[in-house]
């Protein structure tokens, strides 16, 4: 299944629109406009908050924890490396997925257990503040398109 990620720009907080190929709206991330750390709820089409994205501040690297149903399910952390980003989605059990490649430019993918998992690219539509992530059949998606929408905050933090 293949998603289009979309930055809100004129917008209190950091929102997100993510829609299928089709171009039909399928889940939104609403950030919280005024916080101390980043805070998102992403929803579905009808405002049904599916997972709850929380900024653990006071670390050396930037952490985020997604919440499921009120429960901790996933934290996404970026590794200190030497010369290059890379990122972890920590999932319960022994399969965390491994981020890597080129962030900046939306070029990475998730690779679990040996094999990709997802992968996210630009190049699947021309538009600046747009990318597709393309993930793979029996994939959480929710937590994929979560931890994108982490690494653009992680980004945009370190940007300013």
């Amino acid at each position: 299944m293949r998603y289009k990620i979309k930055e809100k720009f004129w917008a209190f907080g950091n929102d997100f629109h993510i829609l299928d190929e089709a171009g039909q709206p399928v889940y939104k991330v609403d950030g919280a406009a005024f916080s101390w750390g980043d805070k998102l709820s992403f929803q579905d089409r009808t405002g049904k908050e599916l997972a709850y994205i929380s900024q653990r501040l006071l670390t050396i690297m930037p952490k985020y924890s997604i919440y499921r149903e009120g429960n901790l399910f996933a934290e996404v952390k970026k590794e200190f490396t030497w010369f290059r980003k890379q990122f972890t989605l920590d999932v319960p059990g022994p399969n965390d997925y491994t981020i890597d490649g080129s962030f900046w430019e939306h070029e990475y993918t998730f690779k679990r257990g040996g094999r990709t998992a997802a992968v996210v690219s630009r190049s699947f539509f021309s538009l600046t503040d747009t990318y597709g992530v393309e993930i793979s059949d029996g994939e959480d998606h929710i937590s994929i398109l979560a931890t994108c929408i982490v690494i653009d905050q992680v980004l945009h933090d370190e940007k300013e």
